[in-house]
């Protein structure tokens, strides 16, 4: 049987820092809850809205895959190995932090916020050679189906980053239905839900709810209303 963990969204950490409201799914800066750490090699999901012109000053990563994903705005991207871009919403974007990264992020408008959620994953090579990537995505490869958006290969579609780990978005219709295969034996999948209303392996989720699944090798997936979700498969041992 598969094993779950459920987290309302309403239970994620939450710090208002005027320029930036900050919801966190696991520990996260002065937001520490012991069961919810991580899951697995997923470390944060934080789910940011940062007010217009403001930004993350420039700060160091390193030995971490840090992964943006955004939602409504335009996000402009600094750092010290020569990358100045901005993504918005359809984007996808991926920083190995390896040996050591330097980088910034601002709202690049004046006039809105910008909204994204940055996902941290520990990766199975340390020190590496830090890198950067982005890509725009297709929305309607998502529609009704799952849109690989990460994986371990760069030949694969989307992004890749040092770790045995997938990711999905997907935009159901109410009543659509799927299964969902773990790609390697010992992985789980956490499942974040962007808007709507979602079952999988018969647990509703609703908007901003998220359910970690592990020991089983697949699941079942219904929209109970039209939705938008992300899936994350990432080793479940560190």
């Amino acid at each position: 049987m598969a094993n779950t963990v459920f987290h309302k969204a309403e239970t994620r950490g939450h710090a208002n820092h005027g320029w930036l409201n900050s919801y966190h799914t696991f520990s996260f800066a002065n937001y520490y809850n012991p069961e919810r750490v991580h899951f697995g090699a997923l470390r944060v999901l934080n789910d940011d809205t940062v007010a217009a012109g403001m930004g993350f000053g420039t700060h160091p990563h390193d030995n971490m895959e840090i992964i943006s994903i955004p939602l409504e705005g335009d996000l402009e991207h600094k750092d010290n190995i020569g990358n100045t871009t901005v993504i918005r919403n359809g984007d996808i974007q991926v920083m190995s932090a390896g040996t050591g990264v330097q980088h910034s992020e601002y709202n690049k408008n004046r006039d809105h916020l910008v909204k994204f959620l940055q996902i941290w994953v520990y990766p199975n090579q340390r020190n590496v050679q830090p890198r950067y990537d982005q890509i725009t995505l297709n929305a309607a490869d998502r529609k009704n189906q799952l849109q690989q958006i990460i994986s371990p290969n760069a030949d694969d579609a989307g992004v890749w980053i040092h770790q045995d780990a997938w990711f999905h978005l997907a935009d159901f219709d109410a009543g659509k239905t799927a299964e969902y295969q773990v790609h390697k034996a010992g992985n789980g999948v956490y499942a974040f839900v962007l808007k709507g209303d979602v079952s999988i392996n018969g647990q509703a989720l609703n908007t901003r709810d998220g359910l970690g699944i592990w020991d089983t090798d697949k699941f079942s997936i219904e929209a109970s209303s039209d939705t938008e979700f992300l899936l994350m498969e990432v080793p479940m041992e560190l």
